[in-house]
């Protein structure tokens, strides 16, 4: 719950006001500053503070798109409580088209951070030190690894009633049930009790609109829900879909992969949802559900190895 003040590293943001506040990170070996910005909004009544960040990953520009957008028209405004908006915090890895820091890092894997650390961890340890302390909620953006995306769903311990609670609120196409990862920010907040549900959408390096918009619009729903706003919440045109349990469709051999099934689409055990088919055209052979389910990722890549993931299926039981 907000205060009558807070503080962004040496910025004070009262009550009513709206401000950017630029944080200094770290310094490249070219002198050049690693600086994230920051947005907060805060309204004169009091009131919950929710987080919106993307680009934890660089190279995954829908998240950092859903929270440009969300502050471009505006929506980032409270009526009441405070909003706390990073559009990027993975500064490097957006310029170098990158998931990762200088050092190959993951920052969503050094949590909590070391303020004496590699990029990542300072990063980590920033966030955990300025940042996190001052939420209640918080929604963190991201999309597919290289080559593979996820279709729109919320990700979070939903044996947490207040977690399942926000994910319905949120209604995205699927909710899934997902462990904390050690050293994962969800994993680190959950540690303070912070409440912070992570969104996959589309993959990296590309705009899925789909995704963009499944995004901004679940997040107008969740913030109606906190009443950070209280206007009526966008309507949703699809029933969200819990999974509980999922698993992953692997190649048997090396080859090209050629999908018949599309993201989001319902599957049978043993349907053939693909072949790898040798390059030199000495073989075919069919891919099959393990599982009936969901396609909730699929890999875009044809250029296959053996034991690769090619879909992620969320299972339904019977």
């Amino acid at each position: 719950m907000d205060s009558d003040s807070m503080w962004i590293s040496d910025t004070e943001i009262l009550p009513g006001e709206t401000k950017k506040v630029t944080v200094n990170i770290a310094r490249l070996p070219s002198h050049s500053p690693i600086e994230i910005s920051i947005t907060v909004a805060r309204s004169k009544i009091p009131g919950p503070v929710f987080l919106m960040m993307g680009g934890m990953h660089g190279d995954e520009i829908n998240g950092i798109e859903i929270v440009r957008r969300i502050i471009q028209n505006n929506l980032h405004i409270p009526e009441r409580g405070t909003t706390i908006s990073i559009p990027i915090i993975n500064v490097y890895g957006f310029i170098h088209f990158s998931r990762y820091v200088p050092d190959g890092k993951d920052v969503n894997r050094s949590f909590p951070g070391n303020k004496n650390g590699s990029l990542a961890a300072r990063v980590a340890y920033y966030l955990m030190k300025e940042i996190i302390p001052k939420i209640d909620y918080g929604i963190d953006f991201h999309t597919g690894g290289a080559d593979r995306t996820n279709y729109p769903q919320i990700r979070c311990m939903m044996s947490d009633p207040v977690n399942a609670e926000l994910a319905a609120a949120f209604a995205a196409p699927f909710s899934l049930h997902s462990a904390f990862r050690p050293k994962s920010l969800r994993w680190a907040a959950g540690k303070m009790k912070k409440k912070i549900l992570v969104y996959e959408g589309g993959e990296s390096s590309r705009f899925d609109e789909y995704a963009i918009s499944q995004g901004i619009l679940g997040t107008e729903r969740l913030m109606n829900h906190l009443g950070l706003k209280t206007y009526a919440p966008p309507a949703t045109e699809h029933e969200t879909i819990l999974i509980k349990s999922s698993s992953w469709i692997r190649a048997k051999a090396s080859g090209l992969f050629g999908t018949l099934v599309s993201s989001g689409q319902t599957i049978t055990k043993n349907q053939i949802v693909g072949y790898i088919s040798d390059p030199f055209g000495e073989f075919k052979v069919p891919v099959r559900a393990g599982a009936k389910g969901y396609v909730i990722g699929l890999n875009n890549n044809p250029i296959v190895h053996q034991g690769d993931a090619l879909m992620h299926i969320g299972v339904l039981k019977g």
